[in-house]
């Protein structure tokens, strides 16, 4: 990053900045350039100093300790980074991840009964643990000591873990409660290795926790937002070989900077991909994999996964869309279906798919034998876990965060739950939404590549954070629909510049638009066409 800081040199991205309320001072310098000495002292961290003197102990001792990481890439990544800094440490590290298919989310019994195969002295649970308590009372119970970091909510039965490193617990006095595991876990490798006295960059895993933290929608704001930021110089840089053939097979261009959007829209799907469909396994090998030979072989197999993930979620997409119009569900405060053989481990995909074009708290159910594992989504604002906390009883266990959560119960119990959770959603039908962004009108003058390179300065954009929607008025000269559903636009602003707009799964549309509009969306690098050519992803067209 240079010593030099940034400045904004558009009009444009300066009114977005005022209108954030950080546009002057010190507040501004912090907000264009998030600093990594700047994060928050981590010392009220509760078990942090803990956690970091057990796996202190147990490196120097040579004991053999048990990673567990939950499926999802903040799982697997905060795993990754653990193992890498105990390995370089000079201990023994042995990883172990959830399992949609087998156990599900979280330190499950079937989890449990893997990780005893491997005769741990220590168990570390990362992204998970804090409503596990039957599993780590069995750990208890044989002697083995459990440390659990995790950001979940956390219920109100003590936890039986040595150690519980949760931002959220009512004790713990850290105020940057919206770390992902992941920026958790790294803070412990902070810690274990001043227990240790050893020198180690833990910066060398930033780029991890970048890819955890934005897939996770943690708030892109305070700690995260200098982590993140960071992190996305190192993803650009790609040093790490599982990472830059990810980039490669996702087509993320490096010679631009890296967003947040790439991580959410095009790594994240990809690593999430093999624990959809089979165990996450593969994805967390590619993040640590350090021979270029073995890691593209590796992101040639995700890719794969990626594609046949897309191919099972369009078909259970359509198949709920006709279960909602069967059941009359489109009226209902909640939207909840299930069936049969719907993939559990694409369910989340769907529900967020559903929730939004119905505007309704989701749940997808996807059954296997009677049993079900569903996803939660819902409007913006909607709080998701409280709803779901009210329908417990119909339920074997649940869990979550407010935007999203997941569950399990028995086919038997799904009218009984539907009605208990449209309840539950129709008590709550007044929550408050957030303010819909109002898009911002590019200013006469501004140059849009120069526009470009301000929002950069934004970046990390997405929770808490949003990209800015950017207003252009121009003059349609052509409008096409392409391959995929997607609407193709050539654009010709004031004072005759072209541009570019995409807008995905627009093209239907395509034959309305000619003439004068204005067009919404976000800017973006014109990749085709390379240099200082930009492109709008289109939103919506006012004509």
């Amino acid at each position: 990053m240079s010593d030099s800081p940034p400045r904004l040199t558009t009009k444009t991205v300066a009114n977005y900045v005022e209108r954030l309320g950080v546009h002057k001072g010190a507040a501004l310098a912090q907000y264009l350039d998030p600093r990594l000495s700047e994060l928050t002292p981590p010392e009220q961290m509760a078990d942090r100093k803990l956690i970091a003197g057990r796996l202190a102990s147990a490196i120097r001792k040579k004991e053999r300790i048990v990673v567990f990481g939950d499926y999802d890439c903040d799982g697997m990544t905060a795993a990754a980074i653990l193992c890498d800094v105990i390995e370089e440490l000079g201990g023994v590290a042995v990883p172990h991840l959830a399992s949609r298919f087998h156990g599900g989310y979280g330190l499950s019994l079937p989890a449990l009964e893997r990780i005893l195969e491997s005769s741990p002295a220590l168990v570390v649970t990362c992204d998970c643990g804090s409503s596990d308590h039957e599993s780590l009372r069995k750990l208890k119970e044989r002697g083995i000591d459990a440390l659990v970091i995790d950001h979940h909510l956390v219920p109100a039965e003590p936890l039986p873990a040595l150690a519980f490193l949760n931002p959220h617990r009512p004790e713990c006095g850290f105020p940057e409660k919206g770390l992902a595991s992941c920026g958790l876990v790294l803070s412990v490798a902070a810690a274990v290795r001043a227990e240790l006295g050893a020198k180690l960059d833990v910066r060398k895993w930033l780029d991890l926790v970048a890819i955890g933290s934005v897939a996770d929608v943690a708030p892109l704001i305070g700690d995260n937002r200098a982590l993140v930021r960071a992190g996305l110089a190192a993803l650009r840089r790609a040093e790490r070989p599982g990472v830059r053939c990810l980039l490669d097979v996702a087509g993320v261009d490096r010679s631009y900077p890296l967003t947040a959007a790439d991580i959410a829209f095009r790594i994240a799907p990809r690593l999430n991909a093999p624990g959809r469909l089979q165990a996450p396994d593969l994805a967390f090998q590619l993040l640590r994999e350090k021979d270029p030979e073995k890691a593209r072989s590796l992101a040639d197999e995700v890719e794969h996964l990626c594609q046949a993930r897309r191919g099972a979620q369009a078909k259970i997409e359509q198949e709920a869309r006709e279960e909602i119009a069967s059941l009359g569900l489109g009226n209902a405060p909640a939207i909840v279906v299930g069936r049969e053989g719907w993939n559990h481990g694409i369910v989340g995909i769907v529900a967020g798919r559903i929730a939004e074009e119905f505007d309704k708290p989701t749940v997808v159910i996807g059954f296997d034998h009677g049993i079900g594992r569903g996803s939660l989504r819902g409007p913006d604002g909607f709080r998701l876990f409280d709803a779901l906390s009210d329908c417990a009883a119909h339920l074997v266990r649940f869990g979550g965060h407010q935007a999203a959560a997941g569950m399990e119960l028995r086919i038997e119990g799904l009218v009984a739950f539907r009605a208990a959770y449209e309840a539950a959603c129709q008590a709550r039908s007044d929550f408050e939404r957030p303010p819909k962004e109002e898009p911002l009108s590019v200013e006469p003058g501004d140059d849009l590549y120069e526009v470009l390179q301000d929002l950069y300065l934004l970046e990390p954009c997405g929770e808490k954070n949003p990209a800015p929607l950017l207003s252009l008025a121009c003059e349609i000269r052509s409008s096409r629909e392409v391959k995929g559903g997607h609407l193709k636009l050539d654009m010709e602003l004031v004072g005759g510049r072209r541009v570019g707009g995409f807008g995905p799964g627009l093209g239907a549309a395509a034959e309305r638009y000619r003439g004068p509009a204005t067009v919404v969306g976000k800017l973006r690098p014109d990749t085709y066409r390379g240099g200082e050519a930009v492109e709008l992803l289109v939103e919506r067209v006012i004509c």
